[in-house]
C-alpha cells in the first residue's frame, strides 16, 4: 500500500496521524560542540557520543564550533530546530557568558532545553614542588605576609580558573595579581616554569602532572576529597565555605519534543548505571551527576545569579 494510501485509510477510522510519524531518532543527530577538538568538554563529548549512539540506534554526529568563549557553539543550538536533531555540550560558560560579554546571541534562560548534567569537574590549587608550602593554610599565610606580591595563572579572563582564584582571594582574605593566558595548559606551564606562583587548573588538565611529582596540588576546588587524588583535601578545609566547580550536561534549543528529553533522558540514566562506563566517564578526576531535565533546570536557576556574583566579584569583562 502507498504511504499517502495507508494514512488516508487511518485517518479514515479516527486514528491520529501523529501514530504514523516516525519515532526519534530517524536520522544522525547533530552534537554541536562549543569548544576545539581536544578540549575538555570535546573529550566528554565524544564519550558521550559514542555511548548514546548505540542505543538510540543513529549516530550523533560531533560538530566543533568553537570561538567566544563558547558562545557561537552556543548559539547555534539555541537557534536550531527544536526537532531533536541538533543537541550539544553545555558549560559552565553557559551560565557565566552572558555576565562577561556584553552582548550575546541566546538567552540562557529561555532558549534552551536542558536534557541531562553529566558530570562536574573540580579544579586544584597547584604550587611548583619547590615552593615552600606542602598545604593550603601554609599558602594563605605566605600571602598575608606579603600582599599583592604573588601571582596566580588562568586561562584567561572569565575561565574557570580565573573565578578559582578570585573566590580564593575573597575567601581567605588575601591578595595576589590575576595573570590571565590563552588557555589551560598555560597554567600548568606557567607554575612548571615558575613564572607564577599557583594556579588553579581543572583536574583532567593536572592529575598528570601531580602524579608525575612535576606539580604539588595542595587543595581541590569542590566541598569534599576527589577520586583522582584521594590524598588532596578540599580547599574548604582551610578557607571555610569554599565551593567551585565547572560542569558538563546536554542542551538543546527550547521547546523539543517531551518524548525526545524522556528518551535522552532514559539512555544517559541507563548508561550511567554501568559502572565500566562511570569509571571511563571519571578517570581524569569528573564526577558523573546524571540530573535529568527536571533537575538540570532547577540547578541553573540557583547556578545562574551565582555566575553573576563570581564574575562581578572577578571584575571581569571579555568585551
Amino acid at each position: 500500500m502507498q504511504r499517502r494510501d495507508f494514512l488516508a485509510t487511518t485517518l479514515a477510522l479516527g486514528l491520529p496521524a501523529a501514530a504514523f510519524a516516525q519515532a526519534w531518532p530517524s536520522k544522525p543527530v547533530r552534537f554541536i560542540v562549543p569548544y576545539l577538538p581536544g578540549s575538555a568538554p570535546d573529550v566528554l563529548a565524544r564519550v558521550l557520543a559514542e555511548r548514546l549512539g548505540g542505543p538510540l540506534g543513529q549516530s550523533l554526529v560531533i560538530e566543533n564550533r568553537p570561538g567566544a568563549g563558547g558562545n557561537i557553539g552556543t548559539e547555534m543550538v539555541a537557534k536550531a530546530p527544536p526537532d531533536g536533531y541538533t543537541i550539544g555540550l553545555a558549560t559552565s560558560a553557559v551560565a557565566t557568558n552572558p555576565w562577561l560579554y556584553r552582548k550575546i546571541g541566546f538567552d540562557p534562560l529561555t532558549d534552551f532545553t536542558l536534557l541531562n548534567l553529566t558530570t562536574v569537574m573540580p579544579h586544584v590549587l597547584v604550587v611548583h614542588p619547590d615552593t615552600p608550602v606542602k598545604t593550603t593554610a601554609e599558602l594563605v599565610r605566605m600571602l598575608k605576609e606579603a600582599p599583592g606580591k604573588h601571582n596566580f595563572a588562568s586561562g584567561g579572563n572569565g575561565s574557570g580558573a580565573h573565578f578559582c582564584g578570585e573566590l580564593f582571594k575573597s575567601g581567605a582574605g588575601v591578595d595576589m595579581v590575576h595573570v590571565p593566558f590563552k588557555g589551560a595548559p598555560d597554567i600548568i606551564n606557567s607554575v612548571l616554569g615558575k613564572t607564577t606562583l599557583c594556579g588553579f587548573p581543572t583536574l583532567a588538565t593536572a592529575v598528570p602532572h601531580i602524579k608525575a611529582g612535576r606539580l604539588r596540588a595542595l587543595g581541590v576546588t569542590g566541598t569534599r576529597r576527589n577520586h583522582a587524588i584521594p590524598d588532596v583535601p578540599s580547599i574548604a578545609d582551610a578557607v571555610p565555605g569554599y565551593d567551585y566547580i565547572s560542569w558538563f550536561g546536554l542542551f538543546g534549543p527550547a521547546k523539543m519534543p517531551a518524548d525526545v528529553v524522556k528518551r535522552i533522558d532514559a539512555e544517559m540514566t541507563r548508561a550511567l548505571q554501568d559502572s565500566a562506563f562511570r569509571d571511563r566517564l571519571q578517570a581524569d578526576g569528573s564526577e558523573a551527576r546524571n540530573l535529568g531535565s527536571a533537575e538540570f533546570s532547577a540547578f541553573f536557576k540557583t547556578d545562574y545569579p551565582r555566575a553573576k556574583r563570581m564574575v562581578e566579584l572577578s571584575g571581569a569583562r571579555v568585551d
